[in-house]
């Protein structure tokens, strides 16, 4: 019975109360008593006797559903959740303190779960229908949200949401979360504030580009940002940025605009920096050239193992572009354009490290040498099942340090000697 009531209220309340959702923020007072008014209005119709306990957790629910986000809007505002994986609406997994579990709340049904899925399209430009069933959008929060629907899942809508993560803002914040070592954080810094050519990389979920986020508040403030992603996810706080987004085709199929698009137009806009929130494809040769054309100081995110396996990546998307090019010649470009790459994994027991900082120091047999200037190694496993382990520099010194000095940027060569 409270499951009909909750339908009754809520067609009630959209066809006859459209215009608490016409304004920019619904009052949440007023959508109360409104929602009170229908319940009350559909119980005395139907002559039934619902407790005051039921009342009052109906009118809660449908409040979460229609200001909030219904049942995860719990999960939503918890810090310690990271992630929140939709598999249809009976089956709810969340990602809390680094691991995932099942909880046990769930959606109504199929219609509930796509009205969440219709609230979040609604202030943005995708779409998801039969004709284009999955999609990507970012909250208001900076929080991205994967969408697919049937006919590609077979279980329901499935919405795979990872959160932005307020409270990491400062390379500190990530010492202090054990992601990276004080030394390897200032190092990272002088990087970006010495426009020093990085690509982060790592597997889905590992926070290469929570890491990205932070350092880029290191860029200075009187510089030309422009940020390239398939889905804004990325937040910078400078006065002066850009921030492009790729499109998806319309209902005819036409209209699409890719990365590799904007990326082109992009060097057109002036920029003092290019940040490309995912390297994919085509556009991996695009930003090799243009660092080698001067835009230096640019920012990637790749999805690849290793630091080695960069490479490989990058050279797999530039052979498959379909521009006439040597091996050699690729694995050269990359020498002159990229100078350090770093690499995030998130661990067995749910923490996340930045495993290697590498840089990219010439050719050796025509291929582009990767070496370690700090890594990550596991020792073992303490009683709660947490990694333990430690990171070193391995006394490889930076080729492009002298840079540094030429910027007045202080660092010390200490950090990198090997102890």
């Amino acid at each position: 019975m409270h499951k009909i009531f909750k339908d009754r209220v809520r067609a009630t309340l959209v066809s006859e109360h459209r215009n608490l959702f016409s304004q920019d923020a619904v009052d949440p007072q007023e959508l109360k008593s409104a929602i009170s008014m229908i319940l009350q209005e559909v119980i005395a119709r139907e002559k039934a006797a619902v407790s005051e306990e039921d009342r009052t957790r109906l009118i809660k629910e449908l409040l979460e559903e229609f200001v909030g986000y219904g049942p995860i809007d719990s999960f939503l505002k918890d810090t310690a959740v990271t992630e929140i994986m939709i598999n249809g609406p009976k089956r709810i997994f969340i990602e809390k303190n680094g691991k995932t579990e099942l909880t046990g709340v769930s959606f109504d049904d199929d219609r509930q779960l796509m009205s969440l899925v219709h609230k979040i399209l609604s202030p943005t430009r995708r779409r998801v229908d039969e004709s284009y069933p999955f999609t990507e959008v970012s909250l208001s929060d900076g929080s991205r949200v994967n969408i697919v629907i049937p006919p590609l899942s077979l279980d329901g809508p499935v919405l795979t949401i990872r959160k932005f993560l307020k409270e990491i803002r400062k390379i500190e914040d990530l010492v202090n979360l054990n992601t990276m070592t004080a030394q390897m954080a200032e190092f990272l810094v002088a990087c970006v504030r010495g426009k020093i050519n990085i690509i982060f990389a790592g597997a889905t979920g590992a926070g290469k580009t929570t890491t990205l986020n932070v350092l880029s508040s290191y860029i200075p403030n009187t510089e030309r940002i422009v940020t390239i992603e398939d889905t804004a996810e990325l937040r910078l706080n400078q006065d002066h940025v850009v921030r492009l987004e790729s499109r998806q085709p319309n209902i005819e199929g036409k209209g699409e605009v890719s990365i590799r698009q904007l990326f082109h137009n992009s060097l057109r806009m002036r920029p003092d920096r290019i940040i490309l929130g995912e390297i994919r494809g085509a556009e991996a040769l695009d930003l090799l050239q243009a660092i080698c054309s001067g835009h230096t100081g640019s920012l990637a995110v790749l999805h690849a193992d290793s630091p080695q396996d960069v490479i490989y990546r990058l050279e797999t998307m530039i052979l498959t572009s379909g521009v006439p090019i040597s091996l050699e010649a690729i694995h050269r470009q990359i020498a002159a354009s990229i100078n350090v790459l770093v690499q995030q994994e998130q661990l067995s027991d749910g923490s996340r490290k930045v495993t290697h900082i590498a840089q990219i120091h010439g050719l050796q047999n025509g291929q582009a040498v990767v070496e370690d200037l700090f890594s990550y190694t596991i020792e073992g496993f303490d009683q709660e099942a947490r990694v333990l382990g430690r990171w070193q520099a391995t006394g490889i010194f930076p080729a492009f340090f002298q840079k540094f000095k030429e910027l007045g940027i202080t660092l010390s060569e200490d950090i990198f000697r090997k102890i």
